[in-house]
C-alpha cells in the first residue's frame, strides 16, 4: 500500500462506500510511526468483495485520533480518510452513536443517554463526511453510505451534490415508533435518512417502522423547516423527489467460507482444537464482540442451570466462548465483561475439574483463519442476541458445515431468524426456552441434523453478499426492484430454508 491517491491522478470515483471505519486501521507504533493493518468487522467482510471488483472508493474514519492522513490506493481502490480529534471520537462515536443511538435502536436494553453536545458533535462529523465525499465523488456517481453513525449525510450530500444517487443501509435493527420518538433529534434524523434515493434495512418491519415515522415526523412543517411528504408502501414522496424503502438482509462471501472450511489447513486445525480441549463428546461455541446486545450472559446463565438441573454432563459438553473487545472505555461494557468473567469462574468453580474447565473465555481477537477452524470444531453454535439487526456470525457457522454436521441454536430477535428457519429458534429473554434449544442442538440425532444443516446452507450459500449487494444496488441506481429486495410494508422475506 504505497502510492497516494492524489498520485493516481484520479479525477473523482463512480462509486463511492461512506462507513465510519475504512477497511484498514492506521495503527500507531511504540516508536511513534504509524502501519496500516486490515481492520476486523461484519461492514467490511460483506462490502470490500464489492469494491474490489468495482472501480471505487471508500471513506471513513482511519481508526487514529488527531491525526491528519492523505488518501492511499491499496489494490486499485481509494481510501479517503476522514480525520476525527480526540473528543469528536468520545462525543459522537462513543458519545452518540454507541452510547444514545445504539442502545435506543436496540430496544433499550441500557437506557440511551441524550447528551446536547455530542448531538452537536455528530451533526459536525456527518458534516465532515459529507464534504469529503462531495469531493470524491464524480459528476453523478453512485454513493452508498452504511449505517447508524452517518443518517444526517444523505441529506447533507443531496444539498451539496444534487447529481448523485444517494443510497443508505442501516446495519442495525430500526427501532419501534414507540422507542425512536423518545429521541430528542428524531426529526431531523428522519429528513437527514430522506436526502437518499433508497433507504434499506434488514428487515420489513424496520421498513414499516421508519415509512409510519418518515409520515408522521417529516410530513408535518416545523420550526425547522421540514419538507412535506406523503408515503405509501415502500415509498416516500418528499417534493418532487421519490425515496424507496426496503428491506435487502445482509449476507456473507458464503462461498468463500465453504472453501475455506473445507480445506485441509483449516480442518487439520479443528481436530487440534479438539484435542486440545481433551476430545469433549460436545462443543458449544459463541462467537460475539462483547455487547450487552448479544446476550453471552444468557447462554452462560442457561448452560449453568442445565449443569445444576444435570441435563448437561460437565465431562463430556464444555463451551468455548470467543468474545472480542470492544467499546472497553464505556462504562456500561466495562460493567458487563466483569459480570460475564465472574459468571465463567462460577461455572467453572463448581463443575470444571483439574485441565478440563466447562467454559474456555477467551477476551481478545481472533484471526480469521482460526475462528474458522472453531467454526469446524464446534457442534452447537450459540447465537443468542436480545436484539440483533441481522447477525452474520450464524450464517458463518452455517457456510463452514459442508458435511452437515453441527447445529445452531439462534435467538428470535436476530435478522437471520427471518431466514435460517430451520436453526433451534429461542427467546432469549426466556431462560427455559433456550435451556430447551440447546438441550435440543446437543441431543438431535445424526439424520435430523443433517436435514437441518442441509436446509440452513441452501439458504446461505444461495443468498450471499453478492446476492445482497447487488440487489440493493439494482434497485438504486436502475430504480427499480431487484428481485424481491423492494417489499412492501409486513411483507415477509422468502426463505428457501421453508422448503
Amino acid at each position: 500500500m504505497s502510492s497516494s491517491a492524489a498520485e493516481s491522478g484520479s479525477t473523482g470515483s463512480d462509486f463511492v462506500v461512506v462507513a465510519n471505519r475504512l477497511p484498514v486501521d492506521l495503527e500507531k507504533l511504540p516508536d511513534g510511526g504509524t502501519r496500516w493493518k486490515r481492520s476486523p468487522g461484519g461492514l467490511v467482510t460483506a462490502l470490500e468483495p464489492i469494491l474490489r471488483g468495482n472501480k471505487g472508493a471508500w471513506i471513513g474514519w482511519p481508526g487514529v485520533p488527531d491525526l491528519e492522513v492523505d488518501a492511499i490506493v491499496e489494490d486499485g481502490l481509494e481510501l479517503h480518510p476522514v480525520p476525527l480529534s480526540s473528543r469528536e471520537v468520545a462525543e459522537y462515536y462513543e458519545g452518540f452513536s454507541n452510547a444514545t443511538l445504539w442502545p435506543l435502536y436496540h430496544d433499550v436494553i441500557v437506557k440511551p443517554v441524550y447528551d446536547r453536545d455530542w448531538w452537536t458533535t455528530y451533526v459536525e462529523v456527518n458534516r465532515r463526511f459529507a464534504e469529503v465525499t462531495a469531493k470524491v465523488a464524480a459528476d453523478g456517481a453512485t454513493v452508498w453510505i452504511q449505517d447508524y453513525q452517518l443518517q444526517l449525510v444523505p441529506k447533507m450530500l443531496r444539498m451539496l451534490r444534487p447529481d448523485l444517487t444517494i443510497g443508505f443501509f442501516l446495519h442495525i435493527p430500526f427501532p419501534p415508533v414507540e422507542l425512536f420518538m423518545q429521541l430528542p433529534w428524531r426529526t431531523e434524523i428522519v429528513e437527514g435518512l430522506l436526502g437518499a434515493d433508497l433507504i434499506g434495512f434488514h428487515l420489513p418491519g424496520g421498513a414499516q417502522n421508519f415509512l409510519y415515522l418518515a409520515r408522521r415526523l417529516a410530513g408535518q412543517p416545523t420550526s425547522r423547516g421540514a419538507v412535506g411528504v406523503r408515503s405509501k408502501l415502500g415509498v416516500v414522496q418528499v417534493g418532487f423527489r421519490t425515496v424507496r424503502v426496503g428491506a435487502f438482509p445482509i449476507s456473507i462471501d458464503s462461498g468463500h467460507l465453504d472453501e475455506m472450511a473445507s480445506s485441509r489447513a483449516v480442518r487439520d486445525r479443528a481436530r487440534e482444537i479438539r484435542k486440545e480441549l481433551g476430545e469433549p463428546k460436545r462443543i458449544m461455541l459463541g462467537v460475539d464482540r462483547l455487547d450487552y446486545t448479544k446476550g453471552i450472559d444468557v447462554r452462560l446463565n442457561a448452560l449453568l442451570e442445565l449443569l445444576e438441573e444435570g441435563r448437561v454432563d460437565p465431562h463430556d459438553t464444555m463451551m468455548v466462548q470467543l468474545a472480542t473487545p470492544s467499546r472497553e472505555r464505556v462504562d456500561s461494557y466495562v460493567q458487563m465483561r466483569s459480570s460475564i468473567e465472574r459468571q465463567v469462574g462460577r461455572i467453572n468453580g463448581e463443575y470444571g475439574r483439574v485441565g478440563r474447565p466447562v467454559v474456555h473465555y477467551f477476551h481478545r481477537p481472533v484471526p480469521r483463519d482460526e475462528l474458522i477452524a472453531f467454526f469446524v470444531a464446534a457442534d452447537v453454535m450459540l447465537v443468542t442476541p436480545l436484539r440483533d439487526g441481522m447477525n452474520l456470525v450464524a450464517k458463518e457457522y452455517v457456510a463452514c458445515h459442508h458435511d452437515l454436521s453441527g447445529a445452531l441454536v439462534l435467538s428470535e430477535f436476530t435478522g437471520a431468524a427471518a431466514e435460517l428457519r430451520q436453526a433451534y429458534l429461542c427467546n432469549p429473554h426466556d431462560l427455559d426456552s433456550v435451556k430447551d434449544a440447546m438441550v435440543k442442538a446437543l441431543t438431535q440425532d445424526e439424520e435430523s441434523g443433517r436435514r437441518h444443516m442441509r436446509a440452513l446452507r441452501r439458504q446461505v450459500l444461495s443468498h450471499d453478499v453478492d446476492r445482497w449487494a447487488k440487489s440493493f444496488l439494482d434497485a438504486l441506481t436502475r430504480g427499480g426492484v431487484a428481485g424481491s429486495a423492494l417489499v412492501g410494508v409486513g411483507e415477509p422475506i422468502a426463505s428457501d430454508a421453508d422448503a
